[in-house]
């Protein structure tokens, strides 16, 4: 052989062969660890954003993110991943809120048709409830990450303030006042899941049979109803009020008289909610806000864009 020449190696022992190796066990271990963590990491950003598309595009964006990463670096995979996630979801809903300015009607959160044992999960129940998600709506960007982060998936202040670049005292001060803010608005008085099935079959009863005096037996004085067509579908441009006002619309408005109905009892966001079909075809779901027995929010999302979730079950957890 010629001195000059190249040795001859086994392929597989060549340093280019070694290196393709190396590469693609980091991404199978980087693939593991974002699978395991998926369900996790898309809750994180469906609680922030309150839209299952938009979530969904936040994880492929974590994911490119995680991907490039030195992995031998990484001493808490959760952790890394979790502040990815909240991140790019601060980023997004930055950008949601001026896409909301313009939207036609009330905005409501994207409706998930979530797995019975999610209510079991009370504190995550409510954390993905329509009513919480609204109540979420009315805090800064940066304080619904903080309080996302820390009260439903009990993150400590220095993980917190590295996900949010923000020191451990300011993270502090925002967890407290996004706290309060969200103690002042949230249901108040405790209801239990017969009482809300109660009130969700009052509903039903409502549209299928036009038999308004179960409903009327269950909504609070103070009412309030919401719906959300997104400028594509009939809706409420403005909330209606009180008792009567709803009662009202439920009898003539909210769902056309002249086609076949059905409703169903399904479970959305964590709790009970009603999938509606026109014509054999998906309309539209309500969900409702009951305290101390008695319905005080009624959800009702029609937008198409938004029922894509409704047909099968979207996993959540903590």
């Amino acid at each position: 052989m010629n001195e000059d020449s190249e040795p001859t190696t086994d392929p597989a022992g060549s340093p280019d062969r070694v290196g393709r190796v190396d590469s693609a066990d980091s991404v199978e271990s980087a693939t593991q660890a974002f699978v395991g963590y998926r369900n996790l990491l898309f809750t994180v950003a469906y609680e922030m954003l309150g839209s299952a598309a938009d979530a969904e595009d936040v994880l492929q964006e974590a994911w490119l993110r995680w991907v490039d990463v030195d992995h031998a670096t990484v001493r808490e995979q959760r952790a890394y991943l979790v502040r990815i996630v909240t991140r790019q979801a601060l980023d997004r809903l930055r950008a949601l809120g001026r896409r909301k300015e313009s939207y036609v009607g009330p905005w409501l959160p994207e409706p998930l048709l979530t797995a019975p044992d999610v209510a079991e999960d009370v504190e995550l129940a409510e954390s993905v409830s329509m009513a919480m998600l609204l109540v979420l709506e009315t805090l800064q960007p940066i304080e619904r990450a903080v309080f996302v982060l820390r009260e439903v998936f009990d993150l400590d202040y220095e993980e917190i303030a590295e996900a949010v670049d923000k020191s451990p005292a300011a993270v502090r001060q925002l967890a407290y006042r996004a706290r309060a803010h969200v103690a002042a608005r949230r249901p108040r008085g405790i209801t239990s899941p017969a009482e809300t099935r109660a009130a969700l079959e009052a509903f039903q009863r409502a549209v299928e049979t036009g038999e308004l005096q179960s409903l009327l037996d269950v909504l609070a004085p103070d009412v309030v109803a919401l719906s959300d067509g997104g400028g594509v579908r009939h809706a409420l441009l403005r909330p209606v009020v009180g008792i009567d006002k709803v009662a009202r619309l439920l009898a003539v408005g909210w769902w056309r008289r002249d086609a076949e109905r059905s409703v169903e009892l399904v479970q959305i966001n964590g709790g009970p909610g009603l999938l509606v079909r026109v014509d054999g075809e998906i309309d539209g779901v309500v969900a409702v806000r009951v305290e101390n027995g008695y319905v005080t929010g009624a959800y009702h999302v029609r937008n198409p864009e938004k029922l894509s979730r409704v047909e099968r079950e979207t996993a959540v957890t903590r």
